[in-house]
């Protein structure tokens, strides 16, 4: 159901609403603001990763505000697409109310990746790559499936 101006509004799910759904929520609104109505959530929400709003600030996209948010919190019965960006998401994703269609767009979880990194630096590039890798479906492949019926 679009929002109060008639655009759509997309849901980015992760497990943690961390990192990737958190960059994707932050490329949407800065490429596509005006014309979608862009919210991330996770199914186990946690707290957004401080990699994840660095790498974003380095591109010029401020999510530092964001926080992370319940499945609840997005108002679930008025979005018209979910996109799930990680697997546990996806096979774990809640039926929606209403008419919003699910489509599943994986990303690598650039956390895991990290883990044997000995500093954040070593850390960035997964960050950074992902990041990169978001901002193409978003700029791509996003309106394209808003585009479908």
């Amino acid at each position: 159901m679009p929002d109060a101006a008639g655009r759509p509004r997309v849901l980015f799910l992760c497990t943690a609403n961390s990192c990737r759904s958190q960059i994707a929520e932050g490329w949407a609104r800065a490429i596509h603001g005006n014309r979608l109505e862009a919210v991330s959530a996770g199914a186990s929400p946690s707290t957004l990763n401080p990699l994840a709003v660095r790498v974003m600030a380095e591109a010029g996209v401020d999510i530092g505000s964001h926080r992370s948010k319940s499945i609840e919190e997005t108002d679930p019965e008025t979005l018209d697409l979910v996109v799930t960006v990680c697997a546990d998401a996806h096979e774990s994703c809640p039926v929606f109310p209403g008419s919003a269609r699910v489509v599943h767009r994986g990303f690598d979880d650039p956390p895991r990746l990290a883990k044997d990194a000995k500093s954040e630096e070593e850390a960035l590039p997964h960050y950074r790559r992902v990041r990169d890798e978001i901002r193409a479906f978003v700029e791509q492949e996003l309106p394209e499936l808003l585009s479908r019926d």
